[in-house]
C-alpha cells in the first residue's frame, strides 16, 4: 500500500514539505484514543531473539531510526510505537539555527537515494531539553551532537562539552558528528581537534553518577588510514564505539543525468549508492578492531538483506533512514522478522 498508493502521493511533494507534514501527522497520534496502541500492534516484533546487549543497555530490537528524522526530539513517543529498537534525536547544536537556504532536500528516486543539505537546522538544546523531558517512549534514545555552523572550529569542544552537558540526564548515548558535509570546515576536526573534544566530554563523565556512552560518527569518504587514525583515537581517548557511516560527498554510480546531479548541487548523498561503502567500512572496522567495539552500521540500508548483510559484517546496532522513506514504515518490522526467523533457524539447527 505505501509503495504503490502513499508514497507517490507523498512524493509529489517537496521532500522538506512531506518531512515537516509526518511530523505534523504523527503529532496528531497522541490525541487520538487507543492509536498508539494500534501502531504497536501493527509494527512492533517483540521477541527475545531480537533483543541485544550493547553499551551496556538493553535493546528490545537491533533496527533503530538514524539522527535527522526527529531533529528536536519532538516525535519520540508516537516513533518508538513503529518497531525501532532504538532512536536518535538530532543534529542539536547549542543554539537554535535555521540551517542552509532552501532548497536543500532532494530525491534521485531512480538511484533510491537522497541528497541533503540542510546544515543542522533545529531549535537547539533548550528546545530539545523540553521535548525530551516530556517524552516516555520507553525506548533507548540517543543523542546527536553537532557545533553552531557560526562556531569555529577551535572553539568546537565547549559547544559539544555544552550539548553533552545539557543532555546528560536526558539520553542514554551520545554520538558525535564531525562528519556531516553540510556544515563549513566541520570534517576538519575528524583531523585536527577531535581528541579535544572528546577528552572534554570524558572528563565532564567522570563527576558524574550514571555512565553515558559515547560514539564516533564517521564519515564515509574517509580512506583506510583515516579510518585506522579514527580507530586510535577512539581507544586513546577510551570512548564506547563507532556510527559508521555519515552520507558521502561521492556522486560515483549514479544513474541520474549528469546535468540533474549538478542543479542539485553540494549535499551529502545517502541511501541506496551507500551500500556497498557502509558494509566496506563497518567490515573493515569489526575486523580491525577483532569486534571488541561497539558498531553502530547506518548508510544504505534499503531492504532487508542489506541490513541482514550489515549486521553480518560486524554491525552490533544498525539505524535506517533513507530506507525508511522508500519503503515506509512496515520496513523495521519487515526486517525485524527476517531477523527473528533467521536467528529461530539458527536455534533449532544448533
Amino acid at each position: 500500500m505505501y509503495k504503490k498508493i502513499l508514497r507517490p502521493i507523498f512524493f509529489l511533494m517537496s521532500p522538506e514539505g512531506i518531512h515537516h507534514f509526518t511530523v505534523s501527522m504523527m503529532k496528531c497520534v497522541r490525541y487520538i484514543p487507543g492509536m498508539k496502541s494500534l501502531l504497536r500492534a501493527i509494527f512492533r516484533v517483540s521477541d527475545p531473539v531480537l533483543e541485544r546487549e550493547v553499551l551496556g543497555m538493553k535493546f528490545p530490537n537491533p533496527v533503530g531510526l538514524a539522527a535527522g528524522f526527529d531533529k528536536n526530539a519532538e516525535v519520540c513517543n508516537e516513533l518508538s510505537c513503529l518497531g525501532f529498537g532504538f532512536l536518535e534525536v538530532g543534529t542539536i547544536t547549542p543554539k537554535g539555527q535555521p540551517g542552509n537556504p532552501k532548497p536543500r532536500l532532494f530525491r534521485l528516486i531512480g538511484d533510491q537515494a537522497i541528497i541533503n543539505r540542510m546544515g543542522f537546522n533545529n531549535l537547539g538544546v533548550e528546545n530539545a531539553v523540553k521535548n525530551l523531558k516530556k517524552a516516555n517512549p520507553n525506548l533507548i534514545i540517543g543523542g546527536n551532537l553537532g557545533k553552531n555552523t557560526l562556531t569555529p572550529n577551535e572553539r568546537a569542544a565547549s559547544d559539544y562539552l555544552k550539548l553533552f552537558r545539557s543532555l546528560y540526564e536526558y539520553v542514554d548515548y551520545f554520538v558525535i558528528n564531525v562528519s556531516c558535509p553540510n556544515i563549513v570546515n566541520l570534517r576538519d576536526l575528524q583531523d585536527n581537534g577531535l581528541k579535544e573534544i572528546l577528552n572534554t566530554l570524558i572528563e565532564f563523565r567522570r563527576g558524574q553518577n550514571s555512565y553515558r556512552p559515547i560514539m564516533l560518527k564517521i564519515s564515509p569518504d574517509l580512506t583506510n588510514e583515516q579510518i585506522d587514525n579514527m580507530i586510535a583515537t577512539m581507544i586513546e581517548c577510551k570512548i564506547d564505539g563507532i556510527v559508521a557511516t555519515n552520507t558521502t560527498t561521492s556522486r560515483e554510480g549514479l544513474s541520474a543525468s549528469p546535468s540533474q546531479v549538478e542543479r542539485i548541487g553540494n549535499g551529502g548523498l545517502s541511501g541506496a549508492p551507500l551500500t556497498k561503502r557502509s558494509l566496506e567500512i563497518v567490515k573493515y572496522i569489526h575486523t580491525k578492531t577483532e569486534g571488541r567495539f561497539p558498531i553502530i552500521g547506518v548508510g544504505g540500508i534499503m531492504t532487508v538483506e542489506d541490513a541482514l548483510a550489515m549486521l553480518d559484517a560486524g554491525a552490533c546496532l544498525i539505524q535506517v533512514y533513507s530506507g525508511f522513506i522508500y519503503n515506509g514504515p512496515s520496513f523495521v518490522n519487515q526486517i525485524c522478522k527476517a531477523l527473528k526467523e533467521r536467528e529461530q533457524i539458527k536455534k533449532y539447527q544448533k
